[in-house]
């Protein structure tokens, strides 16, 4: 089976407060977008990487994959303000597919026979997403005044990747263009075409590396998958 992958990588992160795209920043030596790139690069299954970049940062980021021998990335199309804007470019970059991928650039741990799982899973039924149970107990709050203890067991933390049927996320971005609908990802999109969307169960380890402490979380995690 072969699918296309998606990498959202103009935002600005600024919980980081690195002062530059947090992709750029290193962990063992090697930036977070190109650990993460290298799970695809690696991967049979992908037939392609499309990235979607900020024009100031296009010379650069080519210069890494030239750097790091990542051969697949087949195009990289401007992003837009927000995430959704940054898929589309990318899909119309694509232009058609079978199966299509859409991963935070800033999660380079997540692993292949999760990556395999989800692809089967959204050839099979449409639409798939990686996520986690919630481990801890969930409250919900209203101006600052706890409204009720939700049930947990039905509860979970979603991450990326998230695999659809490219007609299916085509048709979804489409729409919510139309409608000037702004979701929150590309499930949202998805479900709101009446859609149903199927959960993979993925790993804690696969966290986005949004702040700081997420950097020294990171180190750890490979310091236990390749030694240090």
């Amino acid at each position: 089976m072969n699918y296309d992958v998606i990498l959202p990588a103009a935002g600005s992160g600024k919980r980081m407060g690195a002062g530059k795209n947090k992709l750029f920043l290193e962990l063992k030596g090697k930036p977070i977008l190109i650990h993460t790139l290298e799970v695809f690069e690696r991967d049979n299954w992908c037939r392609g990487i499309y990235l979607a970049v900020k024009d100031s940062e296009r010379d650069f980021i080519q210069s890494l994959l030239v750097q790091y021998n990542i051969t697949k990335v087949r195009a990289m199309p401007t992003g837009g303000d927000e995430r959704q804007h940054s898929v589309q470019s990318c899909m119309k970059a694509i232009g058609s597919g079978e199966i299509v991928l859409v991963h935070d650039a800033a999660r380079p741990f997540i692993v292949e026979p999760t990556i395999h799982e989800l692809a089967e899973a959204a050839y099979e039924k449409g639409a798939a997403i990686v996520g986690v149970r919630a481990k801890d107990t969930m409250k919900r709050v209203e101006e600052g005044i706890i409204q009720e203890t939700v049930d947990r067991s039905t509860l979970w933390m979603i991450q990326t990747p998230q695999a659809f049927r490219f007609e299916l996320l085509q048709q979804a971005e489409n729409h919510a263009e139309r409608d000037n609908f702004l979701g929150t990802d590309e499930s949202m999109l998805v479900e709101r075409e009446g859609e149903s969307v199927y959960m993979v169960e993925s790993s804690y380890e696969n966290v986005k590396i949004t702040t700081k402490e997420d950097l020294v979380f990171g180190e750890a995690i490979l310091n236990q998958r390749i030694g240090g």
